[in-house]
């Protein structure tokens, strides 16, 4: 059986997909994380005012931050649980984009999010013809979608690699993963 190499992707990489990074981590997948946007983006004292920070910023440091902002807030809101959890699993946020590692598949977690993963993709110079599994499963940015959808996300890589190469069993793996979890998967697949 070939270990895979997996990717989480979401919008900024701070809540669903590090997640997920963590769950896969600990099961000793090989797993990164990233996200999509322009800037790492989390939730201030309002909408209005939101805490904006560049890839590439360590945790800890943003962690120092919002601690000498508001720690109660920040604290009730899960942000600082949220922030300890990554300094766990990676130094500081990164933006697919930038990064030109290859991997087997990359999950996104939500439409918008894959949509942007496949204009990069299709940006890039087709090179190696090595093939990417694209998957996206809709979850919603809180803490508890974000848990039960990692343990989904473990589930649906614990099958693509069992299941031998993945070109020859995805549709199948998908199918079945649908039928277990319930959770409805869109997928499609480039090529590096």
């Amino acid at each position: 059986m070939r270990q895979l190499r997996f990717a989480m992707v979401c919008a900024s990489n701070q809540n669903r997909s590090m997640e997920a990074h963590a769950m896969l981590k600990k099961h000793g997948m090989i797993v990164s994380s990233f996200g999509v946007g322009a800037h790492v983006k989390l939730p201030g004292p309002s909408q209005k005012e939101p805490n904006v920070y560049k890839f590439g910023t360590p945790y800890k440091t943003i962690y120092d931050d919002l601690t000498s902002k508001d720690p109660e807030l920040y604290t009730r809101n899960g942000l600082l649980q949220m922030l300890r959890r990554n300094m766990g699993v990676k130094l500081a946020p990164e933006r697919y984009q930038e990064n030109r590692d290859q991997f087997d598949v990359v999950i996104t977690f939500e439409e918008r999010v894959m949509e942007q993963v496949l204009e990069d993709m299709n940006h890039r110079p087709q090179l190696s013809l090595q093939p990417l599994l694209v998957c996206n499963m809709d979850v919603k940015d809180n803490h508890e979608e974000a848990a039960h959808a990692a343990a989904q996300t473990l589930k649906l890589c614990q099958m693509l690699e069992q299941g031998g190469e993945w070109e020859d069993c995805v549709d199948a793996v998908v199918a079945q993963f649908q039928q277990e979890t319930g959770r409805r998967l869109t997928y499609t697949i480039c090529y590096y």
